[in-house]
């Protein structure tokens, strides 16, 4: 079984910055991809950024040059630090790992909220 747990939302004022974490728990492949996608009310759930175990990162282009994605292997932990937060960034935060060997696994934390207001 495998487990997600995610912290670090909370409120911030636009302009402010937050880091999340999220641990990943349990039998994961040591190649796989961890990814924050976000999902605001009345929205769908969208890609923030993802980075695999090799290093290689991906961005939303509304997020790239303020939000920057890093992970630690040893501890299978991906975090988002988030600067120059916007209104616009307000929504549930989610992470996830995904991997494909003969079949795709794919595990989702249960989210954390950011919400940017002041």
């Amino acid at each position: 079984q495998v487990q997600l747990v995610e912290s670090g939302g909370g409120l911030v004022q636009p302009g402010g910055s937050l880091r999340l974490s999220c641990a990943a728990s349990g039998s994961i492949s040591r190649f796989n991809v961890m990814g924050w996608y976000r999902q605001a009310p009345g929205k769908q759930r969208e890609l923030v950024a993802s980075i695999s175990s090799g290093g290689r990162t991906n961005y939303a282009g509304s997020v790239k040059d303020r939000f920057t994605i890093s992970r630690d292997n040893g501890k299978n932990t991906v975090y988002l630090q988030m600067n120059s937060l916007k209104p616009e960034d307000t929504a549930v935060y989610y992470c996830n790992v995904r991997w494909v060997v003969v079949k795709e696994s794919l595990y989702w934390g249960q989210g954390t909220q950011v919400t940017v207001s002041s």
